[in-house]
């Protein structure tokens, strides 16, 4: 049984949680509206109405209990209380209650979202390890004492065979993302209306959403290798001193430019897995819904992404240490050859290492992910009415319309 919350855009009618839509109030046979309902001016109760009006009217959310009913009665910088079904307070998230929330739905579901991560974390590792030992080129030695064309060479041939080492590592790095980042979505999705989650339940709700999650994230990265092209590419022609600068001009526009378009296409995936959007109309959600809030979704993002370097390079420290000193290589030659043939216990330590970072921090960013989506939507659709109508709240039951 699907119990998950409708995730339908605004427009559609959304269901209880148990998959039936929610009912409307009957309309007279004469065609007029319902007195005291709706009319054709507002939207049909059960649909997701744009923000509520603050000073009243239609639309306008019900006064919380024991405030009074109006903003005069509440005390001088602090928000009304909000229903809280699951991990988050039915209303607009701040930055601390979104990552709050994201930990919180992980330590609640650690079974179900971790223990998959784990899984997935571990079979991708040992499939990086295995091609590092046998199929990726071994790193190139660099002469330190080399100049002029053959400096110029060594570099160029460490560049190549780096690019081509990490190639394939990416590739696996972004298909465990992309299953973790699924099922991750549907635990947060039931998270915040306080219902369980089982692995089963999740991957039966996710896996038909996998192909279509797999082509928007190349599609995306197919847009940002565009972009990137087209910025350095006509630079890279010239061949000249001033093509090396124009490359560089370009190069900082590319960077910007994707920088825009990765933060207004953050909340593509959520919309894909949740409202079962097509690709591109999933792309399109997410620039919608961004728009006019995209320096909070950027900063928002920037701090989880630092969070998650300083934790991964805080994890990676003492395991590259022991793996350096497990495989009998010194640090002098580990810095001075640009990187020796590592034998297995250096792999096997790193990879231990990158399991642990991958199980913890991939969860956690894809939790962010789908609460942030949320939040916009309680910040511009009233999301949390529809959410508080699933989750059973008293006051807001389903057979009720929205004035």
């Amino acid at each position: 049984m699907n119990d998950s919350p409708g995730w339908a855009t605004p427009g559609s009618a959304p269901s209880d949680g148990q998959g039936a839509a929610i009912p409307r109030p009957s309309e007279p046979k004469d065609g007029s509206a319902p007195t005291g309902q709706w009319s054709p001016e507002q939207p049909p109760p059960g649909q997701w109405s744009p923000p509520s009006n603050p000073a009243g009217g239609p639309g306008a959310r019900p006064p919380a209990p024991g405030w009074g009913g109006g903003p005069q009665h509440r005390p001088w910088g602090a928000q009304p209380p909000a229903a809280k079904p699951g991990v988050i307070p039915l209303r607009p998230l701040g930055l601390g209650e979104i990552l709050d929330g994201s930990v919180s739905a992980l330590r609640a579901h650690w079974r179900t979202a971790l223990g998959f991560s784990l899984a997935v974390s571990v079979v991708v590792q040992i499939a990086v390890v295995l091609m590092q030992r046998y199929l990726l080129p071994k790193p190139t030695n660099i002469d330190p004492n080399a100049s002029g064309t053959e400096a110029l060479r060594q570099a160029s041939e460490s560049l190549r065979t780096t690019l081509f080492s990490l190639a394939p590592t990416s590739l696996f790095t972004m298909i465990a993302t992309l299953f973790t980042a699924s099922i991750v979505t549907v635990v947060i999705s039931r998270s915040v209306l306080g219902r369980p989650v089982t692995l089963s339940d999740a991957w039966a709700e996710a896996h038909p959403r996998l192909l279509p999650l797999i082509g928007l994230t190349l599609l995306v990265a197919l847009a940002t290798a565009l972009i990137m092209t087209i910025g350095i590419g006509p630079g890279l022609l010239m061949g000249s001193g001033g093509g090396a600068a124009l490359a560089a001009l370009g190069f900082l526009a590319a960077c910007a430019v994707i920088l825009w378009l990765q933060v207004s296409l953050a909340l593509a995936a959520p919309a894909l897995m949740l409202e079962r959007q097509g690709i591109i109309a999933a792309l399109r959600r997410s620039a919608k819904l961004v728009r006019g809030a995209w320096w909070r979704t950027f900063g928002i993002l920037a701090l989880t992404y630092l969070i998650v370097f300083l934790l991964s390079f805080l994890v990676s420290i003492p395991f590259s240490a022991i793996a350096v000193i497990a495989d009998g290589v010194s640090l002098s030659e580990f810095f001075e050859s640009g990187g020796p043939s590592f034998g297995w216990p250096f792999l096997i330590v790193t990879g231990i290492g990158e399991v642990i970072v991958s199980t913890l921090l991939y969860p956690f960013v894809a939790g962010v992910m789908a609460l942030l989506y949320v939040d916009q939507r309680i910040r511009r659709e009233a999301l949390d009415l529809d959410l508080a109508r699933a989750a059973g709240l008293p006051g807001h039951d389903t057979d009720t319309p929205r004035s």
